[in-house]
């Protein structure tokens, strides 16, 4: 589990839990989404971070 801070101008604003996945592609890595308030407005917010080179090789029909 990975912890993502929003920051403005090197203050955080906000956070976020994104957790390990593997998305339907087959390639590994993390998702959250979540809401924050920033300056007394709510946003919802999605973070994805996907493995390069994660995803399974084609399988080759014979």
């Amino acid at each position: 589990m990975l912890t993502v801070e929003i920051k403005s101008e090197g203050n955080i604003v906000g956070s976020l839990m994104a957790e390990e996945k593997v998305f339907k592609t087959g390639s590994r890595g993390f998702f959250g989404m979540g809401k924050i308030t920033i300056q007394e407005k709510r946003y919802q917010v999605q973070v994805q971070l996907v493995e390069i080179g994660s995803k399974p090789a084609a399988e080759t029909k014979a």
